[in-house]
């Protein structure tokens, strides 16, 4: 919704299209020494994961429920003796 009754922005034709360093220079009025553009690399590609995360959060369940079972019988041997 616009703030006025009437739109206020002209319509702007871009000749061409403006780098990062350029509109950085547009909307912070200026540049300063400690900013840089860096180029980023494009990201490596992803693979299909060799096992899913549900599988993997059960394993882990499975693992630790196996250590408590572990303690409650070393507990319950210490009781004993």
């Amino acid at each position: 919704m616009p703030s006025e009754a009437e739109p206020t922005l002209q319509v702007v034709r871009r000749l061409r299209q403006l780098s990062e360093a350029e509109c950085y220079a547009r909307c912070y009025r200026g540049w300063e020494p400690t900013v840089t553009v860096v180029k980023l690399e494009p990201r490596r590609p992803r693979y299909p994961a060799a096992v899913t995360g549900e599988a993997l959060r059960k394993v882990f369940e499975d693992r630790i429920d196996a250590r408590v079972d572990e303690e409650l019988d070393a507990a319950e041997e210490l009781d004993a003796a």
